[in-house]
């Protein structure tokens, strides 16, 4: 098989071919706008097209900053920040990497949830592809539509569920958009390597179908064995359209969600950032907390409040670590306890999902706060979709059973976080260790400041999919995201640690995602799942590769 490698500098960016004139202002990936040199001027044929100043790409970003301070809302800041992307591709992600920490939660959570939501009524410009379910039998060229064939990363969702707002339809695609956005600007893929895709196969959203606006098919969702027979068509022609290509499948539902992952996960090069991309995230939070709490792994008893895809695949990996921690994986299953709707999910209860059922316990049903009492967790995870379930009696029960409870507020986005960081603190009289899936603000408490942590997949995803396209692996294996998961604790320095930080700065992002990428390269040649000669120096062979949006 002959393998492809990426080039310093991509081919499509600028070649022999690469338009001149007026068309280059209109390519996103070529436009400079006002940095343009006076010799790239006249080379490229753009003298007369831009006004006489020259400006510094820190300039541009000085104007860029300036536009967005007048928007009155993030949503307009949003719409924004997209237009930028469509004209001056560079640039965006110049903005995006300098200023992540204001950036982010207007390209990804919390903003993208309202993009979403209204992603017809704002939409200006169409990017990635639509394969609904009427290409059935037609994917692959579909497929062959787009014009690059250096596709590496593909983020695909159907929309059904998205972070926590529910069936969306085709309005989902400003998801997959969003989480390339922070692949490149994350761990420097580069752009023309991503590839945003929406699987619109209808939607059960009947306000949706019923908006004169609304883009996607206006016809209830597939669903059962033609559902599943188009996703293996996608699949199956990804693989020969696209075959370096690795697949990430986003906010699918829970049910639809499994079954893809254990389909697919030994046949292709994909992962489910909803399952394995939190669980890496959140394992990564709980070995950072330690350091804090002075609890070992194996001694740890967890309780999450939701049994959605996102907890359990938090909880499977937690087992694994358990594991390697020296117990039995039912030994490390008793640890961890699931409550939901209807209490504590134990034996006897009819109906328990498939992946829930290695957490079941014996016993009856107990209410949330029962369970808090009995099991007495020093962690408590939510993955619930729902806000204000972690209540006062809660977190306060959590403060009276550990000197530093550890709560995780995971859903997505702000609005649905089951508690704030100030409720987390003040509940605990300061001694809460929090994160939050979305970002909320450091708090003084007591005259003490106490930083939440923000357990975004961004510290994760982006670092797992570099390190998988960069040796070109053949899978995505569970050691991969316990070795991520650890690569990532390891970047929270003790100064972080001092003020309840249990994830990195995200102004280090980068470097996350490099030592990330370094190591899940690294299982991979381990494994024997790479498919490229392993390089001398990894490290520096995958630094080399990240994409520079400078100019």
């Amino acid at each position: 098989m002959k393998h492809s490698t990426n080039p310093p500098i991509p081919a499509c960016i600028d070649h022999k071919d690469a338009p001149f004139g007026y068309l280059r202002l209109g390519n996103a990936a070529l436009n400079k706008s006002t940095a343009f040199t006076q010799e790239e001027r006249i080379r490229y044929k753009l003298e007369g097209l831009l006004p006489p100043a020259i400006s510094t790409q820190k300039e541009q970003q000085t104007r860029v900053l300036e536009n967005m301070a007048r928007k009155r809302y993030d949503i307009e800041r949003y719409i924004f920040l997209q237009a930028l992307l469509g004209r001056n591709e560079r640039l965006f992600y110049k903005v995006l990497l300098d200023h992540i920490d204001n950036m982010m939660p207007l390209v990804y959570t919390p903003t993208v949830g309202q993009a979403c939501q209204e992603f017809a009524h704002i939409f200006r410009q169409t990017r990635g592809l639509y394969i609904t379910a009427e290409n059935r039998g037609s994917i692959k060229e579909v497929l062959a539509n787009w014009p690059i064939e250096d596709v590496r990363l593909i983020v695909v969702t159907d929309g059904e569920r998205i972070l926590g707002l529910g069936d969306l339809g085709a309005n989902g695609m400003g998801i997959p958009i969003g989480k390339l956005s922070l692949y490149v600007a994350c761990a420097g893929v580069y752009p023309h390597q991503c590839l945003p895709i929406m699987l619109d196969v209808g939607t059960k959203n009947e306000t949706l179908r019923e908006d004169p606006l609304y883009l996607g098919l206006r016809q209830p969702r597939l669903q059962g064995e033609d559902y599943y027979s188009l996703i293996e068509e996608f699949v199956n022609a990804v693989q020969k359209v696209f075959p370096h290509a690795l697949i990430q499948f986003e906010d699918f539902l829970t049910p639809n969600a499994y079954r893809l992952l254990n389909t697919y996960r030994k046949r292709v090069l994909c992962f489910n950032d909803d399952i394995q991309g939190t669980a890496t995230v959140a394992l990564a939070g709980v070995l950072a907390s330690n350091r804090i709490t002075g609890h070992r792994l194996k001694d740890l008893r967890i309780l999450f409040l939701g049994a959605g895809s996102a907890a359990t695949g938090i909880a499977d990996l937690i087992v694994l670590a358990l594991q390697e921690a020296g117990l039995s994986e039912s030994e490390a299953q008793d640890r961890l306890y699931f409550v939901d709707r209807k209490g504590l999910i134990v034996e006897n209860r009819q109906h328990v999902a498939p992946h829930s059922q290695p957490y079941t316990h014996e016993g009856p049903s107990l209410s949330f706060t029962e369970t808090i009492k009995k099991v007495k967790p020093q962690i408590l995870i939510g993955a619930t979709g729902s806000p204000d379930t972690f209540t006062q009696e809660v977190i306060q029960l959590m403060a009276q059973i550990n000197d530093r409870p550890v709560i995780f507020a995971l859903s997505n986005p702000t609005s649905k976080a089951e508690c704030t960081a100030e409720q987390a603190y003040t509940w605990s009289d300061g001694r809460a260790v929090f994160a939050s899936g979305s970002p909320f603000d450091k708090m003084i408490y007591n005259g003490k400041t106490l930083t939440p942590g923000q357990g975004n997949n961004a510290y994760a995803f982006p670092g797992i999919g570099l390190g998988a396209i960069a040796c070109e692996s053949r899978l995505i294996s569970n050691d991969m995201f316990l070795t991520a998961a650890r690569a990532l604790a390891e970047k929270v320095d003790q100064e972080d640690l001092d003020t309840g930080l249990i994830y990195p700065p995200l102004t280090e992002i980068r470097e996350v995602s490099l030592a990330i990428a370094t190591a899940v390269a690294e299982k991979a040649y381990q494994q024997g799942l790479a498919r490229i000669p392993r390089p001398e120096d990894l490290s520096s062979k995958i630094k080399g590769m990240m994409y520079d949006p400078c100019y």
